[in-house]
């Protein structure tokens, strides 16, 4: 077997936990899993993992022999991206994940194009929630809005800001007026995005100078998903605060009318992870440097 790939499938056991995601990372058999690893075992004449039938947790062997396994593969990766850096194509599996709408909506048609351009690019992506452990999980880029709540292990870069806008539909203007400024929402039925429990405010430049100015949006609608919201307030159920990507095509057309115009609107920071190395593989530099190029225009 070859040792290399060996290593790396027992690195990803230890990092998922069982022979089983490893084997769905790697797009093989379970037991083609434990082949890797015994052949490791039976050349270094030691337990490498404690193994139940649900989990397997690395010895005390294992675990030394998992972080010398993480450096040698990261500088075989350094060494393959130098040698592909030489041939100026991007080649190979590219793993990302990344909001489901925004990716739908914006992130992916981009990575197609960037594909369509790059005929040996393969893409493998996921569009849900964030993942908590980027480099476990096995991505090679993650894209997030918002803050970023921990970054080690990873680069990040900020590749677009998110224009937040204030709309509703000429149906339910009508029948309860315009707003003429961001305090006059407290009168009014805002359509609600509640996500894991919690009500998320609505959030505008800051009035002091320092954090946004939070309105805490009231209603009898709460929704979990932000094209739903968009087709509530399209149906004049209420005032809706959201991605300007998500409704441009519906405020061109005039299903949605854009509130506060004139005022400067929040901008949500957009930002492309990956995990940190000597050196940024190709494929990585080039999705990241093709979404900072395109993203800007989608988005705002």
């Amino acid at each position: 077997m070859d040792r290399l790939t060996s290593m790396a499938v027992f690195v990803r056991a230890v990092e998922l936990g069982s022979f089983a995601a490893a084997a769905d990372a790697f797009e093989m058999s379970g037991p083609m899993v434990g082949k890797h690893i015994r052949f490791l075992e039976e050349r270094l004449g030691v337990r490498l993992l404690n193994r139940t039938t649900r989990r397997q947790s690395p010895t005390e062997a294992g675990q030394a022999y998992y972080e010398r396994c993480r450096a040698v593969l990261s500088e075989a990766e350094a060494a393959d991206a130098a040698v592909f850096d030489e041939l100026s194509e991007p080649r190979g599996k590219l793993r990302v994940t990344m909001p489901a709408l925004l990716g739908r909506h914006c992130v992916a048609p981009l990575l197609m194009k960037l594909a369509r351009r790059y005929p040996h690019l393969e893409l493998d992506l996921s569009f849900g929630d964030p993942i908590a452990d980027i480099v476990g999980a096995g991505y090679d880029l993650a894209i997030r809005t918002g803050d970023l709540d921990d970054e080690s292990g990873l680069t990040a870069r900020r590749i677009a800001r998110q224009r937040m806008v204030v709309c509703g539909a000429r149906s339910y203007l009508r029948a309860h007026g315009k707003p003429k400024s961001i305090d006059d929402l407290a009168a009014h039925q805002a359509i609600i995005y509640r996500r894991s429990g919690r009500v998320r405010p609505w959030l505008f430049p800051p009035r002091d100078g320092q954090s946004p100015h939070e309105i805490m949006p009231a209603g009898r609608l709460r929704l979990d998903d932000l094209e739903a919201i968009a087709d509530a307030a399209t149906q004049g159920m209420g005032l809706a605060w959201l991605p300007y990507w998500l409704v441009r095509e519906r405020l061109n057309n005039g299903a949605l009318v854009g509130l506060f115009g004139g005022q400067p609107e929040f901008l949500y920071d957009c930002h492309a992870l990956w995990p940190r190395s000597p050196r940024m593989p190709l494929k990585v530099r080039a999705a990241v440097d093709a979404l900072a190029a395109a993203l800007p225009n989608l988005m705002t």
